[in-house]
């Protein structure tokens, strides 16, 4: 079998280079320069990108073997069909390892087309070390290389305004632009850079936030002889992808026409402001998650996909989504329901098994920022408590007492927090036991038993479940709530 580079392809002409991107891992290569390339193909968008190592171990050697070439796999659910795609991406025109070769890596800023810088260095990616300097080659934080590569291109084009780059973070953290803006300016303070560097950096430059949205398995390496049998050349790179895509960018009208992803078939969202869109994918997606760990696994599921294709636990996770969490969001309702059936797809996907005891670490916390403020602005709006989400929360708290039917359940946290929930449950009283739980601010940042009517459904919940099980309870909880 030959092995998988441009010569052996075909693909010996590439585009200039117009984008630099910090990461090589899975995700990157299976989003944006996926991305990228939709736009080569369908919007003679004629842009190559030079990849960059952020640390000093990586997969840059590997990824210049195959002149930057590998193979993406999408598989998943759409509109109930399953979907199984392959294409070969050839976006990446580059691969440099600054820590090898440092003079490279600074000579991209010398690159006339350049246009974009994107990265995902991990949510720690984006952090300010005290210890970098410019003389160090390289820095060791990912905004200090920028920084360095940024006053590079300043000095070579003598501050030219149209030399300027856009600047587009895909680091899961929230307002990363913002974050990764603020902490370049604390280098040129600490730098003591000029005046001038620091003009065009503000405004010559451009930041923008972002929310991205894939799921990603990466290489897959249980099942790679199936892979491999589907491809007619040797491909040390294959990378596996859901189908869906969301990339929501905050822009204007100006990047819409740098990055012309309407005329492509992603979802690209270009708008003024992120914040609803991704308090969106945390109500919705990330909070059915957190809804459906305790809940399930006390059912007996194991699987996100068991719990939606389970007629009991699959109803109450999509009663919670549709007839509570989205009543309390401010999209459009039309908008907010094709998003949560798309998610609804997701997690049917049969190729990725993803274990509810996996994304039960730190249940308490994520239930505090996904699920919480749901159920809270439910009771506020509607001078009600919202039924599942209530007797979800009541699931959580039994699920933290570590064990059901003499088995123990996988129960992920601060010591502190276990604890608190052992002594909790070692009051034996179902009421005592909520109050507890429910008043503790350095859990919930609140007192909740201050909520109308909270602790006494909790109580009755926790009563039910223990008394009836996870299924009858809720029927029970119910009739009487």
């Amino acid at each position: 079998m030959k092995n998988l580079n441009r010569e052996n392809t075909n693909l010996k002409d590439t585009p200039p280079i117009k984008i630099i991107q910090f990461g090589e891992g899975n995700f990157l290569r299976a989003f944006v320069d996926y991305a990228i390339q939709a736009l080569n193909n369908s919007a003679n968008f004629n842009a190559g990108v030079a990849v960059v190592q952020p640390i000093d171990r990586g997969l840059i050697s590997l990824l210049n073997d195959q002149d930057g070439l590998y193979t993406l796999f999408m598989k998943g659910i759409y509109k109930g069909e399953e979907i199984q795609e392959k294409e070969l991406i050839s976006s990446i025109v580059k691969g440099i390892n600054p820590y090898s070769d440092y003079d490279q890596y600074k000579a991209l800023a010398k690159e006339e087309e350049l246009s974009f810088i994107i990265s995902n260095t991990t949510e720690a990616g984006i952090s300010y070390n005290e210890t970098d300097t410019p003389n160090m080659q390289p820095p060791s934080s990912f905004p200090a290389k920028l920084t360095i590569l940024l006053y590079e291109r300043y000095k070579h084009f003598n501050g030219a305004s149209d030399k300027g780059l856009t600047i587009i973070p895909c680091e899961l953290i929230n307002y990363n632009a913002d974050n990764l803006k603020k902490i370049i300016l604390k280098y040129c303070g600490d730098w003591k850079l000029e005046d001038g560097f620091k003009d065009w950096l503000l405004n010559s430059n451009s930041f923008h936030n972002t929310l991205v949205d894939r799921i990603v398995p990466g290489y897959p390496k249980d099942e790679i002889e199936d892979y491999n049998q589907q491809l007619s050349y040797k491909d040390n790179l294959i990378v596996t992808a859901e189908k869906f895509f969301l990339w929501v960018i905050e822009g204007n009208d100006e990047l819409r026409a740098k990055l012309p992803f309407d005329k492509t078939d992603l979802n690209v969202l270009v708008v003024k402001d992120m914040q609803p869109y991704r308090t969106r994918k945390v109500r919705i997606l990330n909070g059915a998650h957190t809804v459906m760990v305790p809940f399930s696994l006390l059912y007996g599921n194991e699987t996100v996909k068991e719990t939606i294709d389970t007629d009991f636990t699959g109803n109450f996770v999509k009663d919670t989504v549709f007839n509570e969490i989205i009543q309390t969001l401010e999209l459009d309702k039309q908008e907010l329901e094709t998003f949560a059936n798309e998610v609804f797809d997701r997690f049917r996907n049969p190729f990725i098994k993803h274990q509810l005891s996996s994304i039960a670490l730190n249940s308490v916390s994520k239930f505090k920022v996904r699920v919480l403020p749901s159920l809270l602005e439910y009771q506020k709006g509607n001078k009600t408590l919202p039924l599942h989400l209530t007797y979800a929360f009541a699931c959580l708290i039994r699920f933290y007492k570590g064990s059901w039917n003499g088995v123990s359940l996988p129960v992920q946290d601060d010591e502190a927090i276990v604890a608190t929930f052992k002594k909790a449950w070692e009051l034996n009283d179902y009421a005592e036991t909520a109050s507890t739980i429910l008043s503790n601010a350095s859990f919930w940042d609140e007192d909740l038993t201050q909520i109308e009517g909270l602790t006494t459904a909790i109580t009755l919940a926790l009563e039910k479940i223990d008394t009836n099980g996870v299924e009858q309870g809720f029927k029970n909880f119910k009739a009487e709530i």
